[in-house]
């Protein structure tokens, strides 16, 4: 009988910010709607495929609030439904545009592909999943497969939030939110980017206000979540860390702060990112929180653009469209090549190089565990964390790798295919460690969400914390139902106020007006209803323009229907 060297936990990050009732394309619904045909159902389906033939497709996916919200709300099952008629639609219109002007045999017949790949989508969604991708889910959950996770609330970025209402607030209002969903509470969560913040004395970057904060994980075991993730560098990194903070003075200064604060305890043994470890808590925090390691060797055969798999001559290049349908028909044939020099795509050349990757990669994890036991005589274990919607949406025939990979790891006697629940309940870290500052963006540091082009964002957000911190406190348990009605509405502006996503868009230009527009808007709400709620309070008349503002704001952004105040308060 082969001898287990380890074991291999696939972790997926699934999230979107909310766009319902805000924009459609380029920015805006369009996004939902992309990631659940081209990931969401696709990953389902390969999931479903694989228990068809005896498989236990074990694994963790993190499924943030927010886009739980979505994927449940009737005007995206609705929105959906007509998006993939459209899709069809298009792909016919395309069979018969080239049938009509003789284009070659392979796109006619990769037209009519696209037909059937949106029909099958749109019939699973259907009939398969019931018009809900969530409960889809759900049920492997249930089947005791998957571990699904949480996240905050709407992927606020919790090291650079500067009340810690507001941390416990986005996860308060995750862990309530996760109930509703799945009928049970979540075992771990995902800090949103991988951002952390141990306990020291932190100072606000923009208003230099200083106090002293617990750690990020404080705010996760008060909310009864056992692990989360960071990025290798965070474990291993050391001071050293912070010379990113060149790049920006407002996170020099933060930095210096940490760095003046931190002073590394010394282990008994070598720290390594294949083992799960307890992260030293505040005393006040009544049970230890785990952490697991990201593995970068098997972080960049799938990431890089360089290196990576979906970089392949054969896979479907994601930028070259044909327009009016947006159907892709070529392949990336080579990564620095013109557009209009790609070559077509060929789906019968599809599985070949599939199983040439999921081959290499099950290879590198048995290496990895191999190389792990032969130094430390111990099993190791390798976590493998992606964004989901790498898979799907922009590595077409990502799913279709995971699902080999699935199947091979289980297949394979000297490998555990497991989830990070699974693990921790058999594998009870004891050893407690430090993790410095950071994220998983660039440098693993915290720039692409503060620096010269965001810091005004994060000056609206600090004015939003502190008026909420005191208006909830004050407020929070009126019996007047149109006061807590204002101030939930409230609570739910901040939220959306807060989202980490905004500053990334703006950071990376790829939906910078968007974004900018996105955190304007979320910051006049906020405000108005603050006001709103400043005058109601008190006694003061408020005009009935300002409640039907309130009512067009409880359609728009009603997310977390019944969301509990008493985080928001200080």
């Amino acid at each position: 009988m082969t001898e287990k060297l380890g074991s291999f936990v696939l972790v997926l990050h699934s999230h979107l910010p909310w766009v319902l009732n805000h924009g459609i394309w380029p920015h805006g619904m369009s996004w939902v709607n992309e990631a659940a045909a081209e990931t969401y159902i696709p990953l389902l389906q390969e999931l479903y495929k694989l228990i068809d033939d005896d498989y236990h497709p074990k694994l963790t996916i993190g499924i943030t609030p927010v886009l739980c919200e979505m994927l449940r709300h009737p005007a995206f099952i609705d929105g959906f439904l007509g998006y993939l008629d459209e899709r069809v639609t298009g792909a016919l219109n395309d069979y018969d545009d080239f049938t009509e002007n003789k284009y070659e045999d392979g796109r006619i017949k990769l037209a009519k592909w696209w037909e059937e790949f949106y029909e099958r989508v749109r019939d699973d969604f259907l009939h398969k999943f019931n018009r809900d991708v969530i409960g889809g889910f759900k049920k492997l959950q249930d089947d005791g497969l998957l571990d699904i996770i949480t996240c905050g609330a709407t992927h606020g970025y919790a090291p650079l939030l500067s009340k810690d209402t507001s941390i416990n607030a986005q996860f308060k209002t995750a862990v309530d939110n996760y109930e509703m969903h799945f009928g049970r509470k979540p075992t771990g969560a995902w800090l949103p980017e991988c951002a952390y913040r141990p306990g020291y004395r932190w100072r606000n970057p923009i208003t230099d206000e200083e106090y002293d904060r617990p750690g990020i994980e404080y705010f996760l075991a008060k909310n009864g979540l056992k692990y989360f993730f960071v990025d290798t560098a965070l474990l291993l990194g050391g001071k050293s860390q912070g010379v990113y903070a060149a790049r920006f003075p407002l996170l020099k200064e933060l930095w210096k702060q940490f760095a003046d604060q931190y002073e590394e305890i010394p282990t008994s043994f070598e720290k390594s990112q294949y083992e799960a470890y307890l992260v030293s808590t505040d005393p006040s925090t009544k049970s230890p929180v785990a952490f697991f390691t990201r593995d970068e060797k098997t972080g960049i055969v799938v990431w890089s653009g360089e290196h990576g798999y979906p970089g392949c001559a054969e896979y479907l290049d994601f930028h070259k469209k044909h327009w009016p349908s947006g159907n892709k028909y070529w392949k990336v044939t080579n990564a620095k090549l013109d557009l209009g020099a790609k070559m077509l795509y060929w789906p019968d050349d599809i599985p070949r190089k599939l199983d040439e990757n999921a081959g290499h990669y099950v290879q590198l994890i048995k290496d990895i565990l191999r190389d792990y036991r032969e130094k430390n005589g111990t099993n190791g274990i390798v976590v493998a964390p992606y964004d989901c919607e790498l898979f799907g949406h922009w590595w077409f025939e990502g799913n279709w790798w995971l699902a080999r990979v699935l199947r091979w790891v289980e297949d394979d006697p000297a490998v555990e295919l497991t989830n990070t629940r699974l693990f921790l309940e058999e594998n009870p870290p004891n050893k407690v460690v430090q993790i410095i500052e950071g994220s998983w963006g660039q440098a693993s540091s915290h720039w692409v969400w503060l620096n010269e082009w965001t810091t005004w964002t994060w000056e609206k957000v600090y004015e939003c914390e502190a008026k909420s911190e005191e208006i909830m406190a004050k407020y929070k348990d009126s019996s007047d139902e149109h006061l807590i009605k204002i101030l939930k509405q409230m609570a739910r502006e901040l939220l959306l106020l807060e989202s980490s996503d905004w500053q990334f868009l703006i950071t990376t230009w790829s939906a910078r007006d968007y974004a900018e527009n996105r955190i304007a808007l979320h910051y006049e709400n906020f405000n108005r209803l603050y006001d709103m709620a400043s005058k109601y309070g008190s006694g003061q008349h408020v005009d009935e323009g300002e409640w039907h503002f309130l009512g067009t704001l409880e359609v728009n952004d009603g997310i977390f229907k019944d969301i509990d105040l008493n985080p928001f308060a200080k």
